[in-house]
């Protein structure tokens, strides 16, 4: 996790590494120790969390899967479909449920033991259930992964990123076309 220190104009320059920051991939412009910048563009303000890009505020950080690397979760772009909302947050038998209200726009890609990136953490979802304007889904937070992110500290009202599985995101467009 890190913590947004500074909203400021954009560097000049690249480094070029990506990075992304609760689940928006980032190239960094420079890097001073363990700190470093990037530029976001209007568009991903538009498509983020409202409020994302502020002073204080945390987020998850991971950095680009090389080759050859392990690949432990499901694969994710930092490409944000949606902005989803919790509706609610509460103990399950040692996990932390999170029921999430996401856009109705990415029910047909969302499915139960599917996945889904919640602010760049790869998830499995648990249940589906399809309303006439959004999609509630469940998810299990497991303590490692509530201690390490930002999702232990979600809490009911909150907006989070999300991350359609890359597959069901093509698969959905196809779908779509063929209407």
């Amino acid at each position: 996790m890190g913590t947004i220190r500074a909203v400021d104009r954009p560097a000049a320059g690249e480094t070029g590494a990506s990075i992304a920051c609760s689940g928006v991939c980032l190239t960094v412009v420079a890097r001073r120790g363990r700190a470093f910048r990037v530029n976001v563009s209007a568009e991903t303000v538009r498509a983020t969390v409202p409020g994302m890009w502020a002073e204080g505020r945390r987020l998850n950080l991971e950095r680009a899967l090389r080759v050859g690397d392990e690949l432990g979760g499901h694969i994710v772009t930092g490409h944000v479909d949606g902005v989803g909302e919790v509706v609610a947050a509460e103990p399950a038998g040692g996990s932390r449920l999170l029921r999430l209200a996401a856009p109705r726009a990415l029910g047909g890609a969302i499915a139960p033991k599917g996945s889904i990136a919640v602010d760049g953490v790869s998830l499995t979802v648990n249940r589906v259930h399809d309303e006439d304007d959004r999609v509630l889904l469940d998810l299990n937070i497991v303590p490692h992964t509530a201690a390490v992110t930002t999702l232990g500290a979600l809490g009911v009202g909150d907006r989070v990123n999300l991350e359609i599985d890359l597959l069901a995101r093509y698969l959905k467009r196809l779908i779509d076309m063929r209407m």
